[in-house]
């Protein structure tokens, strides 16, 4: 959320900065919150004179009865008011939740370094590392490749679930696990504190951490509770310290979630039907960092490099690009996404979002540090380790040999029970 403050004194930086997002729907809101923010406070004054003009007609009366003067008109007065009052409370009312829906409706202010662009296809490389693996015979799709190993089972979960969930099985759901672990320790190593969330949370935190849309194109909801399951493992650990005030010597806090993670998919995208890259549900290792803001810009490059020397232990190829204004989303003041060099689709395709979002989860998570004299919004950043299926995929494609065999990354060795390599078996 947005500091009304900045709206109220800088209109037109606010409004500048918005137009780089080339979207009418955010020019819009922010016109129309300018006019409610305006007739909210005219009202206000309104019925704050309403008040102080009451409590003194109470008061003349009081003191006219007392020295046996004629109150009647003070008395007629003193009638009307309370109804004045009503009407204006309750105009007042709904113009102040107007209000609030429509700065909730408002992106995140963008950094200056975000570039200029209208979609995805425009963001800017800024890093390119590993090698192009070359074939000489035709790739297999990962799906096709799972079944054949028999780690993967798509038909019976589609009969069970419906389409975009998959069984994971034997050996591919060992290498699900040794992804994880591996994760895992890296971060933990480096001191982030690890963190298993409740995989439920209810709107009004969940509000605070995304964009309100979501609840509708992204989140699935419990049948008549105020319960959704998350998306991610940002959303609980962000909303964690809802409404505390940390100390400044605590900071920064580093985490590491570790989750399922619970998505609709529904959008240009669409599902991975009979695969592991866009599905309803997956597991997923998330970096979560509460920071001071001098010190935001500096966690999202380590939070950025965590992932990338994830990548390259693995030793699959990637780039990173500097998302712009057109692709970034409502949250993020600065985002890079992370893309894994796909072979059989011979195109980067983006595995990681490495996210700056400010204060601006902090404002409405009312999520504050004290330094000594004051208490200050803390900045929050968040980063993808990795998302387990993606990454499998990616391991498919860029390990899996002319025997229909899968090469292990060495990295994930020490997980894997022996075994260096994934190889055809019976389907069952």
């Amino acid at each position: 959320m947005l500091d009304i403050k900045l709206i109220r004194e800088n209109p037109f930086l606010v409004k500048t900065n918005l137009e780089k997002r080339q979207s009418k729907e955010y020019l819009g809101v922010f016109d129309k919150l300018i006019v409610v923010d305006k007739e909210t406070r005219e009202l206000l004054k309104e019925t704050e004179e309403l008040r102080f003009k009451r409590n003194k007609i109470t008061a003349e009366i009081q003191k006219g009865i007392s020295s046996k003067k004629n109150v009647f008109d003070a008395l007629k007065e003193a009638k009307l008011l309370p109804i004045q009052l009503k009407e204006k409370e309750q105009k007042l009312f709904l113009l102040k939740k107007e209000f609030e829906e429509l700065l909730y409706k408002l992106p995140n202010l963008l950094h200056d370094s975000v570039p200029f662009g209208k979609d995805d296809s425009e963001n800017k490389e800024i890093k390119k590392e590993g090698k192009i693996p070359v074939f000489d015979f035709e790739l297999k799709h990962h799906g096709k490749l799972a079944v054949e190993l028999n780690g993967a089972d798509f038909e019976r979960a589609v009969k069970i679930s419906g389409t975009g969930f998959y069984f994971l099985k034997g050996e591919l759901a060992l290498l699900e696990h040794a992804l994880r672990n591996l994760a895992i320790d890296i971060l933990f190593k480096k001191g982030y504190l690890l963190v298993h969330p409740p995989f439920l949370m209810k709107r009004r935190p969940y509000s605070g951490v995304t964009d309100l849309n979501d609840f509708e194109n992204v989140m699935y909801k419990l049948e008549n509770q105020d319960l959704y399951l998350i998306a991610t493992s940002e959303h609980p650990i962000v909303a964690m310290h809802m409404d505390e005030t940390l100390d400044e010597k605590n900071l920064p806090l580093k985490f590491v979630g570790c989750s399922a993670c619970f998505r609709k998919e529904v959008g240009k995208h669409g599902l991975d039907e009979r695969g592991l890259f866009r599905v309803h549900q997956f597991n997923k290792i998330e970096q979560v960092i509460f920071c001071k803001e001098e010190d935001s810009e500096k966690f999202h490059e380590e939070l950025l490099r965590n992932s990338e020397d994830f990548l390259k232990l693995l030793g699959i190829p990637f780039r990173v690009v500097n998302v712009c204004t057109g692709d970034i989303g409502v949250v993020a003041s600065k985002k890079y996404d992370i893309e894994a060099y796909s072979p059989r689709e011979k195109k980067y395709i983006e595995v990681m979002s490495c996210s700056n979002c400010t204060d601006f989860q902090a404002r409405r998570l009312n999520i504050k540090y004290f330094d000594g004299k004051e208490k200050k919004l803390v900045h929050t950043l968040n980063n993808t380790m990795v998302a387990t299926a993606r990454m499998l995929r990616l391991i498919l494609e860029n390990f899996q040999t002319k025997q229909g065999t899968v090469k292990i990354p060495k990295a994930l060795w020490p997980y894997m029970l022996g075994l260096k390599e994934l190889k055809p078996k019976k389907k069952v």
